[in-house]
């Protein structure tokens, strides 16, 4: 194989060889991936269906559930397929687009939490203009923008992967296409245009990360000078979820990128891409739902409604 033209599939990371493991790893991931869309199923239909949830905080959070699912749904049922059908096989297009639409929804999400760190600081630092800055008008254009960032970085990223040329095999050892599995592939020295890619984002996470902690850091500050206890859980409900779902996404994502290298091996790395790239989605509605009065009313009377109905 010369080039990634010659290409037609790759073959992604079987997790067993027997039936039954098969079977396990098949049960797994469906679980995993019906409590995702289950979950935030369940959020985007409330907010959009409670008139009392049309605020700028639960419009983030309706778009946040609409990428957790794409990427969720992005990566899982091809696993899912491929398990029951015992193939490791995914076309060359195929994985293409899945590594597109998975960069794309994760990079866009990142920058929507980074929205979302905004609009707490607004909403606590500056209560009384909280509404003019955090208009219709504006939430709808931070929304796109993250969603925006997410497609021009992933279309950068995807069409300067797959312009490399691939001649050390097929196989992918991930259980999905990522990046630096398709780059391991290579064997020119055109995957530095990547690698100059992969710094520039890397710059752009951390530049985000440290908005959100400044953020945070003057949100803290804010809150330790309201006098009543009632003022004080009003201000950590909300942004205890977000802080939460902040600290899930980058944990596990910076761990699975920057761990040593000595500490790489296939079992840890497919370990760590579970981790990243389908715990946050299943449990983040978990997370806001928890501490979130008005959300789980509006989900409790959903199901009611629904129940009732049938």
């Amino acid at each position: 194989m010369s080039n990634g033209s010659s290409l037609n599939e790759f073959l992604l990371l079987a997790f067993a060889d027997t039936w039954d493991l098969q079977l396990l790893h098949f049960s797994l991931f469906l679980g995993i991936y019906l409590a995702a869309l289950l979950g935030n199923g369940l959020i985007i239909t409330a907010v959009a269906c409670d008139r009392r949830l049309h605020t700028p905080d639960y419009f983030f959070l309706l778009n946040l559930s609409l990428l957790d699912l794409g990427s969720i749904s992005t990566i899982v049922p091809k696993s899912i397929a491929n398990s029951l059908w015992n193939t490791r096989a995914i076309s060359y297009l195929g994985c293409a687009a899945q590594l597109f639409f998975f960069v794309f929804f994760m990079c866009a999400e990142y920058s929507l939490l980074t929205v979302m760190a905004y609009d707490r600081f607004v909403a606590i630092c500056k209560p009384l203009h909280y509404r003019t800055i955090m208009g219709s008008r504006a939430c709808v254009k931070m929304a796109a923008a993250a969603w925006a960032s997410g497609f021009l970085y992933s279309l950068l990223h995807t069409g300067n992967t797959f312009s490399i040329p691939l001649c050390k095999g097929n196989t992918v050892d991930q259980f999905f296409c990522e990046i630096p599995q398709i780059l391991k592939l290579s064997c020119s020295d055109s995957y530095l245009w990547e690698v100059g890619l992969l710094v520039i984002g890397s710059c752009l996470f951390f530049g985000c990360f440290i908005f959100i902690v400044l953020s945070y850091v003057q949100i803290f500050t804010a809150v330790l000078r309201i006098p009543s206890e009632q003022g004080w859980h009003k201000a950590f409900s909300m942004c205890l979820p977000h802080l939460a779902m902040v600290s899930l996404f980058v944990s596990t994502g910076l761990f699975a990128y920057l761990k040593p290298p000595s500490l790489s091996s296939p079992a840890l790395d497919l370990v760590l891409a579970v981790l990243y790239s389908m715990v946050p989605p299943t449990l983040n509605p978990l997370i806001y739902s928890m501490r979130n009065k008005e959300l789980k009313n509006a989900l409790r009377k959903l199901i009611q409604t629904v129940l009732f109905q049938q």
